[in-house]
């Protein structure tokens, strides 16, 4: 069923376009141009990519204050700017899972920028539907919740639980085998590629299994940061593109925040434990609704915990003999 021509009644049709073309501008240099070859994105590059959305999300408002000056009604550009840093804190949740995502899957540092890349894509489109569909389509499936919470706490303490000599297994992780049950899998990665051939035939890689956990992550916490961002307007166009340049900023939050957790060998605790209250918090959601400050007051004091071991307690040598 086509979307009703009343939800863009907020703006006219060429700013919708204008935006949607910006950011598949923004897209395709990211992909074919400054990242047209696998790298490893460096804390320095990813600090200056963090700026340089802020950068355009600020300019994005203060073009918003120009063109849709405050009246008795509202204020688009500091709803816009609230709907923003909203997302963002939300957003914090979404990079630790990230991280435990890649970390458990075992995903290269070089190829976790392409799955980014295509999961914020995907995370764009879903987000512009979640929005435009209401919060009825929210609530209809605000119990898939319960079961993500479920296995992050599953996640977590896995992460936490020592690892043996032989490393990760993609073949032995129940989201492969799930997948197994539609598609073939391989049982090894092929560099940064979701699918290739065996004996001629397509088979799905552990990268692809990657992707779609991240993708359906960040399903689950848009049930979350939609709703809080359409309590501060009602008006569509704020609610997506406050939404979408914190999305595209999330990619550089994220490798900001894995190049700092590589200097500290004790943040892997950390992550388990904070990965832990994320699922419980999910899990209780129904029952007690955590605030935002709170959850970064103890996501925040968590990683200062962590951060603090790390310098505090002296790391142990073996000398092997």
């Amino acid at each position: 069923m086509p979307l009703p021509l009343a939800l863009f009644s907020s703006m006219p049709w060429w700013a919708w376009a204008g935006f949607l073309g910006f950011v598949a501008l923004m897209l395709a240099l990211d992909l074919g141009v400054f990242n047209r070859r696998a790298h490893v994105v460096s804390l320095k590059e990813a600090l200056a990519w963090c700026a340089v959305w802020f950068g355009l999300a600020t300019a994005f408002n203060l073009l918003i204050a120009l063109k849709m000056p405050a009246t008795a009604a509202g204020n688009p550009a500091l709803e816009f700017f609230t709907g923003f840093i909203v997302e963002l804190c939300l957003s914090v949740d979404n990079v630790f899972v990230f991280i435990v995502i890649f970390q458990y899957f075992r995903v290269e540092p070089k190829h976790q920028h392409r799955v980014l890349f295509w999961g914020i894509l995907g995370a764009v489109v879903m987000r512009a539907l979640f929005i435009f569909a209401g919060i009825s389509l929210i609530n209809a499936f605000h119990w898939i919740i319960y079961l993500f919470g479920a296995f992050l706490v599953y996640t977590g303490v896995k992460l936490a639980l020592p690892k043996g000599e032989d490393g990760f297994e993609p073949e032995k992780n129940p989201a492969v085998r799930l997948a197994r049950k539609f598609l073939p899998v391989t049982n090894h990665f092929e560099g940064g590629h979701f699918f290739t051939k065996v004996d001629g035939r397509r088979h799905a890689t552990p990268l692809l299994i990657v992707l779609i956990v991240v993708e359906t992550t960040d399903v689950m916490f848009a049930l979350d940061s939609i709703p809080a961002v359409i309590a501060i307007t009602r008006n569509e166009f704020i609610v997506f593109t406050s939404n979408i340049f914190a999305i595209l900023g999330l990619r550089s939050l994220y490798f900001a925040v894995s190049g700092i957790m590589q200097l500290f060998r004790y943040l892997n605790i950390g992550l388990a434990v904070i990965l832990c209250f994320v699922g419980l918090k999910m899990l209780g959601s129904h029952f007690y609704d955590i605030p935002i400050k709170l959850s970064l007051g103890i996501i925040g004091s968590v990683l200062a915990a962590s951060v603090l071991a790390s310098v505090l307690i002296p790391e142990n040598r073996v000398e092997k003999k």
